[in-house]
């Protein structure tokens, strides 16, 4: 794969919750879903852009779901099962992606060998070098820590130009759109206010790492069809988090 891409990035984070691979309101896993974010991811890919997928696990269980007022499990077994969800749901990404043709690796921070290649830095960066798009599963690997951390730290270490991350609304909003129809929609903000606004973006951590590093952030809507592809071009869509706002 060439260097050049005719967008505006070179390689992305892509990540996405586990929500987006169930119906509105389900649970589980919806393949009719899955496979419209691989079609999307797919023609995204087609343009040049270099693709990793960090991937949640709520749709089939988070580990806060087991914590509260129960004592059988311990919160640190709970972190690892939403883990291990999220390998889940990258097997059904992959076999989606390559459906369409789409040549892809899954690796895991967690070791299930059988299923997905251990993460290595360096292989993947090899990967996303040969034009495969590589789905990252098991966050960081360890209890404590949630996905979009786990997205931000793998921005980092891939060396992405952009973290993109794909919700089912149009940005971030000062309020809950769906309860709240006066709620504004964001276009630009910076790290600094989506801290002191406690906006929900991503998790403080994420945010964090991000701010540190200059990593920009974008939040959009996934569920536009074509709306990955036009956030890998540089339209303007969604919320974009940086350091500074634009004059």
């Amino acid at each position: 794969m060439s260097d050049a891409s005719p967008g505006p990035y070179r390689r992305i984070i892509l990540k996405l919750s586990g929500e987006s691979f169930a119906a509105a309101g389900e649970r589980g896993i919806s393949m009719s879903e899955v496979v419209h974010i691989s079609s999307q991811t797919y023609r995204a890919k087609e343009q040049g852009v270099e693709i990793g997928i960090v991937i949640g696990g709520g749709n089939i269980l988070r580990g806060a779901q087991f914590i509260a007022g129960n004592n059988s499990i311990h919160e640190a077994t709970a972190h690892y099962m939403g883990m291990m969800a999220t390998v889940i749901n990258g097997l059904a990404l992959q076999d989606a992606l390559e459906s369409l043709g789409c040549e892809t690796r899954l690796m895991s921070t967690l070791k299930v060998d059988s299923v997905a290649e251990p993460f290595i830095r360096r292989r993947a960066r090899r990967h996303l070098e040969k034009g495969r798009i590589v789905i990252l599963a098991g966050g960081t690997g360890a209890p404590f820590v949630t996905t979009d951390t786990a997205a931000a730290q793998k921005a980092l270490e891939l060396e992405a130009d952009i973290l993109m991350k794909a919700t089912r609304v149009d940005g971030v909003y000062s309020d809950d759109p769906e309860k709240n129809p006066h709620a504004q929609l964001y276009r630009e903000l910076t790290y600094q206010q989506v801290q002191e606004q406690n906006l929900r973006v991503m998790d403080p951590t994420a945010i964090a790492h991000c701010m540190e590093h200059d990593l920009p952030i974008l939040v959009f809507n996934y569920r536009e069809d074509g709306n990955i592809e036009r956030a890998v071009r540089g339209e303007t869509i969604g919320t974009r988090v940086t350091s500074s706002r634009k004059k």
